[in-house]
């Protein structure tokens, strides 16, 4: 599978990941609600990526490579800072409920390293926007603010931006691979 389209399906997984787990502080009525929209919008992403049988490639033409080094080093240090993050907060700070704000805060940077590594400038939007939800819900947390309320910004929202952003490479997959050649490098 290429790239773009590994890159959908991964950005559509952890975006339903996080609706359903990060939805279960919320009211019922809206738990539900959000936790059938994201399975709706996963299976409508899906769909968009398998749809497609044009295979995505690079400017000269070629297949690029994933996962190389420097993509499994930016995993490494996001699961390192994870974990550490976590255990900060629900320990020694008494935080847990900031939990779901951290993991979003690091989420968010480690697109911006994705950025380079992948050469993807579009990464940087998505981190800037999944890191600014997780500032907020750190924000939220460290204010005293409902549990409901950080799940709502620093956990469903970011959710539903992966969700978006998948949905939009499912697209961009098939728009660019009906691109004329430029002729640029």
């Amino acid at each position: 599978m290429p790239g773009q389209k590994i890159g959908s399906v991964i950005a559509a997984v952890f975006g339903l990941i996080y609706v359903l787990v990060n939805a279960g502080p919320l009211p019922a009525a809206w738990r539900l609600t959000l936790r059938v929209l994201a399975v709706v919008a996963f299976v409508a992403v899906l769909v968009a990526i398998f749809r497609s049988n044009r295979p995505s490639r690079d400017r000269s033409g070629q297949e690029r490579r994933v996962f190389g080094r420097g993509y499994w080093f930016v995993v490494a240090a996001e699961f390192v800072a994870l974990y550490l993050g976590v255990r900060v907060l629900s320990g020694p700070l008494d935080a847990p409920e900031a939990g779901v704000a951290w993991v979003s805060l690091v989420v968010g940077v480690h697109f911006f390293a994705l950025a380079v590594v992948l050469g993807q400038r579009f990464f940087h939007w998505l981190g800037a926007v999944i890191t600014a939800c997780g500032v907020a819900g750190l924000v939220l947390a460290a204010t005293g603010a409902a549990e409901a309320t950080i799940a709502l910004i620093g956990g469903v929202l970011p959710g539903a931006i992966l969700l978006g952003f998948g949905w939009w490479g499912a697209h961009r997959i098939e728009f660019n691979a009906e691109q004329p050649e430029s002729g640029r490098p």
